[in-house]
Formats: C-alpha cells, sequence, structure tokens
C-alpha cells in the first residue's frame, strides 16, 4: 500500500517508443516516491528521459510498464492537478496576460467573480500587475515564464512540472526567477518536479535531487540536499555538492 503521505508514487515505470522498425526504451524501470510539498530536481544528460517521465506524469504519455499514481490514484490523462511549465512557455498570444492566467478557472466554468479574484492574485503574486492588460509578444522571455507559473497557480494545481523553464533565459533573469519560484513555493507548499541540466541550479532549488542516466533512461540516484536555505553557490559546502553531482553525472 502506498505511503498516505506520498502525493506521487512512480513504481518500476518504462517507456517503450517505436522508431521505424526498433523499440526505443527511453525509461527503464523508474520507481520514485514524492511527498507533498517537496521541491525534487531531475538532472541528467539529453537522453536520459526526464522529459519523458515528466510527461507521463502530466498524463501526456503512458507508460509502457509499471504504474504512476497520484495520491494512489492511477493517472491515465492530464488534470489540473497537475500543471506544466514549459521553456517556451506555451501561452496564447491573442490573449492578454489577465486572459492566459485566468483562462483554466474560466474554462473550467468558475464563477466570473472568482475567475477576477484567483486572477489578480497570481498577477499579483508573480510581479505582473502592471503588466495585467499586456499581450505576450510586448513582454519579456522572464516576463512569459512568470505568467506560465502563474497560469498553472490559478488553475488550482497541486503538482508543479517543469521543464528546463529557465533554459533560454539569460543569466540575471534566471537567477531572478529562480528565487522568485522559491518565494512562491514556500509561500503556496506546492509540489515541484523540475528538469534542469544544471546542476548549480538543482542544488540551489532542491529538497531533493534525482540523477539519471542515458541509453536507456535509469534513476541511479535519488539524495537529499541538506544545506539551509538560502543557499549560497560560493559556500564550500555548495561547491563540495556541485563536484559530488559533476563526477556522479560524469561516471555515468
Amino acid at each position: 500500500m502506498a505511503d498516505p503521505l506520498n502525493i506521487l508514487d512512480i513504481t518500476h515505470v518504462t517507456k517503450r517508443f517505436d522508431f521505424q522498425d526498433t523499440k526505443i526504451v527511453a525509461l527503464s524501470d523508474a520507481s520514485l516516491e514524492i511527498r507533498k510539498g517537496e521541491f525534487v530536481c531531475l538532472i541528467g544528460p539529453s537522453g536520459c528521459g526526464k522529459s519523458t517521465l515528466l510527461r507521463m506524469i502530466g498524463g501526456f504519455e503512458t507508460p509502457s510498464e509499471g504504474r504512476l499514481a497520484m495520491w494512489d490514484t492511477p493517472i491515465g490523462a492530464p488534470g489540473p492537478d497537475r500543471g506544466m511549465v514549459f521553456q517556451d512557455y506555451g501561452l496564447f498570444p491573442w490573449l492578454t496576460v489577465s486572459k492566459n492566467v485566468g483562462f483554466g478557472p474560466a474554462a473550467r466554468g468558475r464563477p466570473s467573480a472568482e475567475v477576477a479574484e484567483t486572477t489578480k492574485r497570481f498577477v499579483d503574486m508573480v510581479g505582473l500587475t502592471r503588466f495585467a492588460d499586456a499581450y505576450p509578444h510586448q513582454l519579456s522571455g522572464g516576463m512569459k515564464q512568470r505568467v506560465a507559473i502563474a497560469r498553472v497557480l490559478a488553475n488550482e494545481a497541486e503538482i508543479v512540472l517543469m521543464d528546463e523553464p529557465f533554459g533560454a533565459l539569460d543569466a540575471m533573469t534566471r537567477e531572478n526567477l529562480q528565487q522568485e519560484l522559491l518565494e512562491i513555493w514556500k509561500r503556496t507548499k506546492l509540489t515541484v518536479i523540475f528538469v534542469t541540466h544544471a546542476i548549480e541550479e538543482a542544488i540551489l532549488l532542491a529538497d531533493r535531487i534525482v540523477v539519471m542516466s542515458p541509453g536507456p533512461g535509469r534513476i541511479v540516484a535519488d539524495e537529499r540536499v541538506e544545506l539551509p536555505r538560502p543557499r549560497d553557490p560560493t559556500d564550500p559546502d555548495f561547491n563540495a555538492l556541485r563536484r559530488h553531482f559533476s563526477g556522479m553525472l560524469g561516471h555515468h
């Protein structure tokens, strides 16, 4: 029986894709338990199955073998309880910031007053109050990613799935959004599963770091980050962890 504190249980999950006349194993025998409110980073080289695992949690792909469950209920399709934030933002270009953020509650038939209150709360939370009536093409990359995060939050997601969300941003914008995401996470008690190639980003953000290896993708380590928050990348303990995970990835 699943641990009642686990929001997510991934049990012996394998994913195969058809490619020409062969089966490609993207993910092999992955098992992972995640508790509510945890911030978990998945790291590993390209082709190790990080994004495939994230898409299966989101309900966009089904496992070839094994079981994925949220609150012990099998995941069979996308749902508002699991929100995805992509590197390319995925905003509706014809809608304003407010309309993008309020799209989910409105589509689910929430009363207009509730939609307006929810939209305002999350637009304010991500610091875009002055840009509520702007369109995506009028925003910087960092602003667009804030809108994408607010849209997921407004949809009452319990798990936020983030697939290298800051990978296309400049270093300063990325650093600012990392800190803002941590603030939002602390305030909302959300469960975050965050895919990144950057070891430093994972150490900065995560409660736990899950290391994956390629060919086929496997989970090879699951380690808790015990550094106190806020974390300083210049701290010797931080750098010792960076060397540890770099060595692990280099080994695999």
